[in-house]
């Protein structure tokens, strides 16, 4: 079992910067990847960026330049850095861990607008 822990959501202006954090806790030895997902209204839950447990990572299309995804193993914690926010990055951002399961975590909301 592996519990996550979403934090750093909140309102920001277009253009604007947040930090997202992801902390694992339970089996966290067995963590192939972690990534980090969005589901805005109406819409299906879509990948943002995943790291794998040997540190590569993949980001969409639409968040390339902009975010970055980071990991600290020391505190078994994931980041999000989200910079130059859009509007269109408006959604709640789930964190997933990978293991032979899915675990994810309860989602923290990310709002931009001016």
């Amino acid at each position: 079992q592996v519990q996550l822990v979403e934090s750093g959501g909140g309102l920001v202006q277009p253009g604007g910067s947040l930090r997202l954090s992801c902390a694992a806790s339970g089996s966290i030895s067995v963590i192939n990847a972690m990534g980090w997902y969005r589901q805005a209204p109406g819409k299906q839950r879509e990948l943002v960026a995943v790291i794998t447990r040997g540190g590569s990572t993949n980001y969409a299309d639409s968040v390339k330049g902009r975010f970055t995804i980071s990991r600290d193993n020391a505190k078994n914690t994931v980041y999000l850095q989200m910079n130059s926010l859009k509007p269109d990055d408006t959604a709640v951002y789930y964190c997933k861990a990978t293991t032979r399961n899915n675990y994810w975590g309860q989602g923290t909301r990310v709002t931009v607008s001016s």
